[in-house]
């Protein structure tokens, strides 16, 4: 395993989290999986490992495309550690979706674990998570949003499809 200093640890995943801040306003999941290796893997608890880049890409744009994906305003880092032996960032993000409408806030966290590969790209990527927890903010959100009449059709499909199972 390589070994990367703190400092260049440091600058990249300021840089990944520069680009998850952009991507949360212009939706665009491609500069995202740029920031992979080709043969990087995305490990997803719930949903499966995804092998090099381009099924990154694949997965994150049809994830992210659609509810509740599409309904994330962010992806904002509360914490972070590093260590530099193992080239890895381990950070707890925040997933707020966007406002129903009347300015109420519902978010769901997980646990990433990113590994450094170099030049500027990460390797791999392992998201932890309790999918029920997402589940449970998107149902609310879905709730609230009906209440104020701003439930998108999308979400209200998807409500119908999972809300009562959660």
């Amino acid at each position: 395993m390589a070994h990367f200093t703190r400092a260049e640890l440091e600058s990249e995943f300021s840089k990944f989290k520069a680009v998850n801040d952009a991507v949360a306003v212009d939706r665009d999941w491609n500069r995202w999986a740029d920031q992979f290796t080709e043969d990087a893997d995305y490990v997803e608890h719930a949903l499966g490992t995804y092998k090099g880049r381009e099924e990154i890409r694949a997965w994150v744009n049809k994830t992210m495309g659609r509810f509740p994906g599409n309904h994330m305003a962010g992806y904002i880092s509360l914490w972070h550690v590093i260590d530099p032996d193992t080239g890895r960032v381990i950070c707890e993000i925040d997933n707020p979706m966007r406002d129903p409408g009347d300015g109420s806030v519902f978010t769901a966290t997980n646990i990433t674990i990113l590994t450094y590969g170099g030049d500027g790209l990460w390797a791999k990527e392992e998201d932890i998570y309790n999918p029920a927890e997402f589940a449970q903010a998107a149902k609310a959100w879905c709730n609230r949003a009906q209440e104020l009449g701003n439930l998108t059709d999308e979400a209200s499909e998807w409500l119908i499809k999972f809300g009562k199972y959660v």
